[in-house]
């Protein structure tokens, strides 16, 4: 097989991949045959396989990567890169699923100090705003007491984790 034939093959792979996955994952298929089928899968493995196009994509690539090579080692490589590139087209066809990720900024606040029990604290890191914090959590359960002269201040607590 020449270079051009398996490029064209590929392509053809790749879209019917995309096809047939699309239509189990997402439509309701011809004469609502489909729903019919998720319904009677129900909650089952196959159930949930169908609505999952990434899984569903890996189980439909297996047959048409066999489309495209009968060599067995070309053929894993073209099973993983057909679903590949089917989770990708996907994505490029409903950017609003991909998930978002926001980077974390320098100038945010960390998250509110919390202390759920005695000596247990809900995060490693503390800013400059746990002194305030510390008074208020001990003005809400009664405790007026000086914070220890044995625990670090909390300026020191938060340089000392960069310290190590």
């Amino acid at each position: 097989m020449n270079q051009t034939q398996f490029c064209i093959d590929f392509v053809l792979a790749v879209l019917a991949t995309w096809r047939v996955t699309h239509l189990l994952a997402y439509e309701d298929g011809p004469v609502d045959i489909v729903v019919r089928l998720r319904v009677a899968l129900g909650d089952s493995l196959l159930g949930q396989l169908m609505d999952c196009f990434k899984c569903l994509s890996m189980w439909i690539a297996i047959p048409a990567a066999f489309f495209v090579t009968r060599n067995p080692l070309t053929w894993l490589f073209v099973w993983l890169s057909l679903s590949g590139a089917v989770c990708l087209l996907q994505g490029l066809r409903e950017p609003a699923e991909a998930p978002q990720f926001q980077q974390p900024s320098l100038f945010t606040q960390p998250p509110a100090f919390t202390q759920h029990s005695e000596g247990e604290v809900s995060h490693v890191l503390w800013s400059e705003e746990i002194g305030s914090s510390e008074h208020s959590i001990r003005a809400e359960s009664g405790d007026s007491s000086e914070p220890s002269s044995q625990s670090p201040s909390n300026k020191q607590a938060f340089n000392g984790a960069y310290r190590g």
